[in-house]
């Protein structure tokens, strides 16, 4: 996927949310509805992490710099993670409401918010499918995909808890489900929580396979021994790799680290390697870098 494509959905969604915000905002003001208002507040905090996002992924293309050697690439991590924390928040602020309106039951949602919570799902659901794509290779785009998706989850909870609330006058239904939703939301952020820390404590990705990266390795014409193998994510999209390794001659080297360099791109996710090569007494020693 090239950065155009990355970055379209964002456009998009930004774009979807910005009108359903203002026509939450109408419709909430013209019935004096402060559910819908409060909710419109919820959603600008979504825009918000959306083009926390989009910048970051702006940022991950600037070219490096004397300073930032691998540029600004690891503004993705950090965006992943404060869309991780951004959610937890979210979920404190549905399980707050949801134990108050259990506390003090909230009289049946009317027709209005039904279906402006109707038109949610359909504006969210439409932007979380739009990172679907990106969001199984790249965390950041995994973030925006988490905050939209679940959204979407809130809003149809509304819908459904609100038809039967009108006819059952249920009050309890609406906290319930909510507190259900937020637990749903809470499962998938802590994942995306997790495997934020990880990358931004240069963790290996979960994408990357070092024992099978270290087999590949290993089995290499003329290779007797590797050291020092450390895998670590430079951006949500981009990983590295440095090793140490100890042949038993110096023929054909530029072959044997082209090949080898090629292989470790193609198969296993790496986008920058350095190799340092080791002949027999290790009195001698080679470098190659390479890196896009």
């Amino acid at each position: 996927m090239t950065i155009t494509e990355k970055q379209t959905p964002f456009i998009i969604g930004v774009s979807l949310n910005l009108i359903y915000i203002i026509a939450e905002l109408s419709f909430g003001f013209s019935t004096d509805s402060m559910a819908l208002i409060a909710d419109a507040s919820h959603n600008f905090s979504d825009v918000l992490g959306l083009l926390v996002a989009w910048i970051a992924l702006w940022l991950s293309q600037k070219a490096p710099t004397s300073k930032r050697t691998y540029g600004y690439k690891s503004a993705s991590i950090l965006a992943a993670l404060f869309n991780a924390v951004f959610l937890l928040i979210a979920i404190g602020g549905i399980v707050t409401e949801a134990i108050q309106r259990l506390q003090q039951p909230a009289t049946p949602h009317g027709l209005t918010v039904i279906f402006v919570a109707l038109l949610g799902v359909v504006v969210n659901g439409i932007t979380a499918f739009l990172f679907v794509r990106g969001q199984k290779d790249d965390l950041n785009i995994k973030g925006a995909f988490m905050h939209m998706a679940a959204d979407t989850g809130v809003s149809l909870g509304v819908v459904i808890t609100g038809g039967i609330m009108l006819v059952t006058d249920w009050a309890w239904l609406d906290p319930v489900v909510s507190l259900v939703i937020a637990l749903i939301i809470l499962i998938g952020t802590w994942g995306l929580l997790r495997d934020a820390i990880n990358l931004a404590l240069n963790g290996v990705p979960n994408n990357v396979d070092l024992e099978a990266i270290t087999n590949c390795i290993a089995a290499q014409p003329s290779v007797s021994k590797i050291h020092d193998l450390h895998v670590w994510a430079i951006g949500t999209a981009d990983n590295a790799l440095s090793v140490h390794l100890v042949r038993d001659t110096a023929e054909n080297n530029d072959r044997f680290l082209n090949d080898l360099d090629r292989q470790l791109r193609k198969k296993y996710n790496i986008q920058h390697i350095t190799i340092q090569v080791e002949y027999g007494d290790c009195q001698k020693m080679e470098n190659v870098e390479n890196s896009i």
